[in-house]
């Protein structure tokens, strides 16, 4: 008892010695920030003062000096506001090490030292520049790493000067909550397994947390990975797949020094924007900015620049609903995400300078200056160039066949002229080049099932590109056009990738041509399409990096036992699946047999989670249809909000949603309102059961209707 004493005696000390450093650079930093804000005052008054006699002449082109030297002076303004904010990040970071400075500590003896050396690791590191010292060692520091992946005994890491070895006396973990130190224990191998059961079977928070922590030591291997140009994660439900590709952006981030990689050089494509708000907290709360977010329908829009286009939410819809449409919906989808269309797509593409360019002669002063003949033999000659820049370059041919490599004065308009005149025909829209593959005797509308070129020329006299077609033109333009939008993304994070089909990782790849790929699905929670392993395959052959690899995660946090093992009835191909061990209560089966009822049983089944104290309470259904109808009847006698498209802020209460935007989150209790565990039930339908119910932490309740029940939303 007395060396335990003395132990925490030990760690309390270290505790206030790390804190009083923390608080002495925050003070510091404090008042450097007040001198940098008058810095950013003064440097403003100097500007002003010294160009107050030219401010009115600065929209003059006469004056352009004028403007150069007001550049030139605001550049100190620039510089301080710049210096300003990083003082103030600093700042930031300092108050959040006061609260928590470390999590572990790990005692290292270096290979050639008599003792070892006390290593504390947290989210950021606290360090005295003028002593070299190190108090807290950043958790993506290469030491670190040690904690994560090496029991006790030998032990090595990599760092920047090549392999550290040594031997790892100790693996200590801490709970230190604003300021004071909780508790403190020894573990052995991983981190500890009883105090990751204690942080699971809390409440979820309303946004994704940091996962520092608990991190396993098969995440930090995908976390730390900087070799792959492609990493592919197939992770069950509940294995940390999202978490893990923020860490890892964040990773990425603290190792941009050596990789020139910063958040601006990061794009995380999510599912849909209640993911994107979802996530938006986990990067600032690690100390980093948050990096580039996107969902697909923003990929779309960047591409098809002012194009009317359905969105991916409106698509699941038309895809999930039980009526007529759905299923030709579907087909279109599959048919025009599949290899064989983009083999047309590509076909088309070698046709449109042979077929939907109308060349015409040119002439310049009466005399024929090249033929329509020669102009798309020039074309044809390249077929790897985009068609756009084919065409830029044979206007600029033809500019310089008519008058030579120099400029001559007045020669100004003709050359505005002849321009314009060879426009005329080689503006292309791709759309409407699109909109030729569709019409009546092309030569491919044979290879187009004659439901689906029905189904697509309908949707494309709409008013609305649809979201297959809007795809499948997308790729065109990307190919015709090609895209410069993106070179500076380096990196390029896809999550529920299983959801994405070939033609849009050929999206991506003419997209990020210059960016690595992190990739994380579950084949498992594919919605509305089959899929197999063989996916990774295919992303693999559609991205074609020179260092890809595959990684299976196969042990699942979220859930409980009883959660996961009732899930894992809904999928055919059931994954080795190792469970963290932690019990709850049993999935509940209701059965509804009116309308009426279903409203009493969910209304029953919501106080039921308050009672227990349950923070999150979700409300799935298969469509958003029912969650209208359910949501206007049942927030008339409890408190409950709808969850849409854009108001997803702070997933804390009693909400309800469609199934397909539940995708990739979690809440404390989950009520699936229109379950069907019937033998009837289709393959999609089994595999959204799966993914509804691996959202639930702690409880699950299912309500199924009797046949003759009508949930049918009202008119």
């Amino acid at each position: 008892m007395e060396k335990n004493n003395a132990e925490m005696q030990a760690e309390e000390q270290q505790l206030q010695s790390t804190l009083a450093i923390a608080r002495e650079q925050l003070k510091q930093a404090q008042k450097a920030l007040e001198q940098k804000e008058q810095n950013i005052i003064e440097a403003k008054r100097q500007v002003r003062e010294d160009t107050t006699h030219g401010v009115t002449n600065l929209y003059n082109s006469d004056d352009f000096e004028a403007i150069v030297e007001l550049s030139q002076r605001m550049n100190p303004v620039e510089e301080s506001i710049s210096e300003y904010e990083e003082e103030d990040r600093r700042i930031r970071r300092l108050e959040k090490i006061i609260e928590r400075p470390y999590f572990a500590r790990i005692d290292f003896r270096f290979e050639e030292d008599p003792q070892a050396e006390h290593i504390y690791i947290g989210r950021s590191s606290l360090t005295e520049k003028k002593a070299r010292e190190i108090y807290v060692y950043d958790w993506r520091s290469p030491i670190a790493g040690v904690f994560y992946r090496c029991a006790v005994g030998k032990a090595f890491y990599e760092a920047p000067g090549g392999m550290i070895q040594g031997e790892l006396q100790r693996k200590r973990q801490y709970e230190i909550a604003n300021s004071v130190l909780k508790y403190y224990f020894d573990t052995d191998m991983t981190i500890n397994d009883e105090f990751l059961r204690q942080l699971l079977s809390k409440n979820t928070s309303p946004q994704m947390k940091a996962i520092v922590e608990t991190i396993q030591r098969e995440q930090d291997i995908v976390i730390r990975n900087m070799e792959s140009d492609l990493l592919m994660v197939q992770g069950v439900a509940g294995s940390g797949k999202t978490s893990i590709a923020l860490h890892r952006a964040a990773y990425l981030m603290y190792q941009g020094l050596q990789s020139k990689l910063s958040a601006n050089s990061i794009l995380i494509l999510s599912p849909n924007s209640v993911f994107e708000e979802y996530i938006s907290n986990v990067l600032p709360e690690l100390g980093e900015e948050n990096v580039n977010s996107a969902v697909f329908d923003d990929i779309l829009c960047n591409v098809l620049q002012g194009r009317r286009i359905q969105p991916r939410n409106a698509h699941w819809e038309q895809l999930m609903a039980d009526d007529p449409y759905s299923g030709i919906a579907r087909k279109s989808m599959e048919f025009k995400m599949s290899e064989s269309f983009r083999s047309m797509l590509d076909a088309f593409l070698m046709e449109i300078p042979l077929r939907w360019i109308d060349f015409h002669d040119i002439y310049y002063n009466g005399k024929l200056i090249i033929s329509k003949e020669q102009l798309r033999e020039w074309v044809l000659r390249r077929p790897h160039i985009p068609l756009e820049t084919r065409l830029s370059q044979m206007e600029d041919h033809v500019i310089e066949l008519i008058f030579g490599t120099g400029r001559k004065t007045g020669e100004g308009e003709s050359r505005i002229l002849i321009r314009q005149e060879i426009r005329q025909f080689t503006e292309l829209d791709c759309i409407q080049l699109y909109r030729k593959l569709f019409e009546a005797g092309n030569c491919m509308e044979n290879e187009i099932p004659a439901d689906v070129l029905e189904y697509t020329r309908e949707n494309l006299d709409s008013g609305q590109l649809f979201y297959d077609d809007a795809t499948a033109a997308a790729y065109l333009h990307l190919k015709i056009h090609g895209n410069t939008g993106f070179r500076h993304i380096r990196q390029v994070v896809i999550d529920e990738a299983q959801d994405y089909y070939a033609l849009q990782y050929e999206i991506f790849r003419l997209l990020f041509t210059n960016a690595k790929f992190t990739v994380l699905g579950d084949i498992n929670q594919t919605l509305a399409k089959p899929e197999k392993i063989s996916l990774y395959e295919t992303i693999r052959k559609i991205l074609r990096k020179e260092k890809s690899e595959f990684i299976l995660l196969e042990k699942s946090f979220r859930c409980t036992n009883e959660i996961l093992n009732f899930s894992l009835q809904f999928i055919d191909n059931v994954p080795q699946i190792k469970s963290f061990n932690r019990t709850g209560e049993s999935p509940r089966v209701l059965t509804s047999g009116s309308y009426e009822e279903l409203l009493s049983l969910i209304t029953q089944e919501i106080a039921l989670c308050r009672e227990k104290e349950l923070e999150s309470i979700c409300l799935i259904c298969k469509t958003a249809k029912l969650s209208d109808r359910l949501y206007g009847d049942l927030k008339q006698n409890t408190e409950i909000q709808q969850v849409q498209q854009g108001n997803a802020e702070g997933l804390k209460g009693t909400f309800i949603m469609p199934a397909y935007m539940s995708k990739g989150l979690e809440f404390d209790g989950v009520i699936i309102c229109d379950a069907n565990l019937g033998g009837h039930c289709s393959e999609d339908d089994k595999k959204l059961l799966y993914v509804e119910c691996t959202r639930a932490l702690h409880r699950l309740s299912l309500i199924c209707s009797t046949p003759s029940m009508d949930t049918t939303p009202s008119s």
